[in-house]
């Protein structure tokens, strides 16, 4: 099926050195980055002698069990990530979702030749305090930009984890001043808040979603749901966890079935929020990923997420969609919650990976009266900034959200074929634009299919217990799919059937 589809886009095409465009105007066969190997090439086995070494010294310093192997930035290039042994891999997961334009894409290493942009990078403002002269401006062509509908604010950090800490305090004061007035602070609250106690700190929570990923730090672990290895030992607090719908797969086959998967995950909100209100335990937010990733790719339909956000305005609530990793451009859309249609823009809207920096998004209300309540060093990191602006530059002139669709659509079909031909290893393959998984039908499974690929050249990466992720660049196009599909399928067929 793939094969004829990518059969297709080749019947209009030109020569490599004169690309015909169709009519939206996207390059298919011709790369968006110059350079990149006609393939995959794997010289030894992954990691290699000179990977291991390297791990064995890591290992004296830090904890390194996490350590796949090491590669070589000063090759790699576009779609291809080269290690230090030689071997050249088709990257699907580009390094956890954060890549936009591939490696080492021309346009981005001028902007570090730039001497003005070298002395914002070796001076690192503190830029809650001292920003440079044209950092508004940065911002603007940047983040602005690119902002979700209805959005006109943006707060910059360094990483998704702060991001979504920094995010959740913002409610919490938020909701709290909708519960104060406009009334100061009385002398108890400041002086009961230093010992963290009532009236001064509040027992305001938020309701989050089993399986859902939502960073590693102390606040943000409370809302993580998903691995053992990264809650345990660690003191949390008693918030509201939801159920995200788990659907049956393919979709046209179970609408009844996964409809009523809705109902039931809605009515179970409903019910928290009343059981947490009534207990004083009061739901100040709704945090949410559009897609929950690292848990397993689970999707929910745009129904799903009209009617929380409705029943997150009916309770007061303020909703944050988490688009740590799927913000960027990689579902097909810049934000993936465009695909829901949502009545109201988002409350907030937080974002890192792909758009290399850190840092949420929100309405005018979110914003606090005080300086320093959201604040620290740095904010961020302006080099980031001035990547990013180059980065949507790139992507609104080579069309690449266009790109993506196209691609993503013969990734998708490509692997449904694969389901079906091979359903003792792949099942309930799901995605958006390039933002695809499919299940293994066990952990075993999915961890052998993933160690195959590498051999056969490709760098993918697991999600949930048996789930296989899809993370390509936004320069990821149908030749490097069809490529892909290629060893997926010689992977699938060396598999212990």
């Amino acid at each position: 099926m793939w094969r004829k589809i990518l059969n297709s886009f080749n019947s209009v095409k030109c020569s490599a050195h004169n690309p015909s465009l169709l009519a939206n105007n996207v390059k298919y066969l011709s790369s968006f980055v110059s350079g990149e190997p006609t393939g995959p090439l794997v010289k030894t086995a992954i990691p290699g002698p000179r990977s291991l070494a390297m791990l064995s010294e890591m290992k004296k310093i830090q904890i390194s069990d996490a350590v796949q192997l090491f590669a070589d930035y000063s090759k790699s290039i576009g779609n291809y990530l080269y290690d230090v042994d030689g071997n050249i891999l088709l990257d699907v997961y580009t390094q956890i979702s954060s890549i936009p334009l591939g490696y080492n894409h021309p346009e981005l290493l001028d902007v570090l030749q730039d001497k003005e942009n070298i002395r914002t990078f070796i001076n690192r403002p503190a830029l809650g305090v001292f920003p440079g002269e044209n950092y508004p401006q940065r911002v603007q062509n940047s983040l602005l930009r690119i902002a979700p509908k209805g959005h006109t604010e943006v707060t910059t950090m360094a990483c998704g984890s702060c991001s979504n800490e920094n995010a959740y305090k913002a409610i919490f004061v938020w909701y709290r001043r909708k519960q104060r007035g406009d009334n100061s602070y009385t002398p108890e609250e400041e002086t009961s808040c230093i010992m963290n106690q009532l009236p001064g700190v509040s027992d305001l929570t938020l309701l989050s979603f089993k399986g859902a990923f939502h960073g590693r730090t102390f606040g943000t672990l409370i809302t993580t749901h998903t691995k053992p290895v990264h809650k345990l030992d660690i003191p949390t607090k008693d918030w509201p966890i939801g159920t995200f719908p788990r659907y049956k797969y393919p979709l046209e086959e179970f609408v009844r079935e996964n409809e009523e998967e809705d109902r039931r995950c809605l009515a179970e909100v409903e019910e928290l929020f009343d059981r947490y209100n009534k207990r004083g335990k009061t739901v100040a937010g709704v945090v949410i990923e559009p897609i929950q990733s690292e848990g397993g790719d689970h999707h929910a339909s745009p129904a799903f997420f009209q009617e929380l956000q409705r029943i997150a305005k009916k309770n007061g609530a303020a909703l944050l969609i988490d688009e740590v990793q799927t913000g960027g451009g990689t579902t097909g859309e810049f934000w993936c919650h465009d695909h829901f249609k949502l009545d109201h823009p988002v409350d907030i809207v937080t974002y890192s990976k792909k758009m290399l920096i850190g840092g949420y998004f929100s309405l005018p209300e979110f914003r606090p009266r005080e300086g320093y309540r959201i604040f620290n060093t740095w904010m961020g990191e302006p080099s980031k900034v001035i990547l990013l602006e180059k980065v949507v530059e790139i992507i609104k002139r080579d069309k690449l959200i266009e790109n993506v669709r196209v691609t993503g659509d013969l990734l998708l079909n490509g692997l449904k074929d694969f389901g079906n031909r091979y359903p003792n290893v792949v099942k309930n393959v799901r995605g958006r634009g390039t933002f695809c998984a499919f299940d293994c039908v066990s952990m075993a499974k999915r961890d052998q299919l993933v160690e195959q690929l590498k051999v056969e050249g490709v760098q993918s990466g697991g999600a949930g217990p048996v789930a296989v992720r899809l993370r390509p660049s936004l320069v990821f196009q149908p030749h490097h799919a069809s490529i892909f599909l290629d060893s997926l399928e010689k992977a699938l067929k060396k598999m212990d059937n």
